[in-house]
């Protein structure tokens, strides 16, 4: 029996939760859907990730105003995914930040991966009638900026590719926390249909390089204090590794997507089987991983009607 298509079948509200991950900074989680970051500076706030509708984003603007009064001046989008952008007008920041390759993904292929997403995750799109269009930057940067929030200094950056080719990490070095976006996660399987595996672990060693104290991650719970940083950066690089490696020894061998289909499979089920979307994002991942194990360096363009294809064709 073909299993329901990607999330469509996820239709149960999920517990959100408000965490203090260091002093004026907070990660809004629910549970393995889209996190967002808050950063409270001495005038104004920032936040890291729009998620997918106004309606969910004032879910988040709710907790915010349960810690403090302040404008939300800022907002950082770490990439260019629907369900991280699409709420952002809820917000009224004054700047819209984004990487160059991002905003630059937007203009590739936003309205394709909007109309693709829409139907992987219908209970995150509901109230979609309020999305004004695509998400565009006020702002955007190649390798860095910085941002002062008063005298809180927020740096922004780009440290490699990984989820996609234009993730960017959030740094408070104050209190020596970061927010990842989907480049990390805990206890929830990596999207990686946009992803790029030759680098993604590289662009994790970056991150752990920083010594952070505490991490926001793309999804799953927060992670505070440095075992759980540690134990979640591995398990992501691990996830990465398992994911490729069985795809590239059926490439090299000249092999079909369907035999790299099962050999992940056998390599991830009993390690990840229980994560949160694992099985929604094993067939894109499959396919992704694919794709560069045979010198597709640019992640092709997901449609509606490729993902439905190309499930049908690995989850029957």
């Amino acid at each position: 029996m073909t299993k329901a298509f990607a999330s469509a079948g996820d239709m149960d509200e999920k517990q959100i939760s408000f965490t203090r991950v260091g002093e004026g900074l907070y990660a809004f989680t629910a549970q393995g859907d889209p996190n967002t970051g808050v950063i409270i500076g001495d005038d104004s706030v920032m936040v890291v990730e729009a998620q997918a509708t106004p309606r969910l984003a004032r879910k988040v603007i709710e907790c915010i105003r349960g810690v403090t009064d302040k404008p939300i001046s800022h907002l950082v989008l770490t990439h260019y995914h629907a369900v991280r952008v699409l709420g952002a007008s809820a917000y009224g920041a004054r700047e819209i930040i984004m990487s160059d390759t991002a905003r630059a993904m937007v203009a590739e292929r936003g309205q394709e991966d909007w109309d693709s997403e829409f139907d992987r995750f219908p209970r995150l799109f509901q109230g979609h009638e309020e999305i004004p269009g695509l998400t565009w930057p006020t702002t955007t940067f190649s390798d860095g900026m910085t941002v002062y929030l008063g005298n809180r200094r927020v740096d922004i950056m780009h440290l490699g590719r990984a989820h996609t080719a234009g993730d960017a990490v959030v740094w408070v070095p104050d209190e020596e926390v970061m927010f990842t976006g989907d480049i990390v996660e805990y206890h929830s399987a990596c999207y990686c249909g946009d992803g790029h595996f030759g680098d993604w672990v590289d662009t994790l060693g970056n991150i752990a390089r920083f010594e952070p104290r505490a991490i926001a991650p793309g999804r799953g719970d927060a992670l505070v204090g440095p075992d759980m940083v540690d134990k979640a950066i591995a398990s992501t690089a691990d996830f990465v590794r398992s994911t490729y490696r069985p795809v590239a020894r059926v490439v090299a061998r000249g092999g079909s997507l369907k035999q790299a289909w099962d050999a992940v499979r056998a390599e991830c089920d009993p390690k990840f089987g229980d994560y949160a979307i694992y099985e929604h994002c094993l067939p894109f991942n499959v396919a992704r991983a694919f794709d560069e194990a045979r010198g597709i360096d640019t992640p092709r363009i997901w449609t509606a009607a490729r993902d439905k294809a190309m499930w049908a064709e690995l989850q029957g």
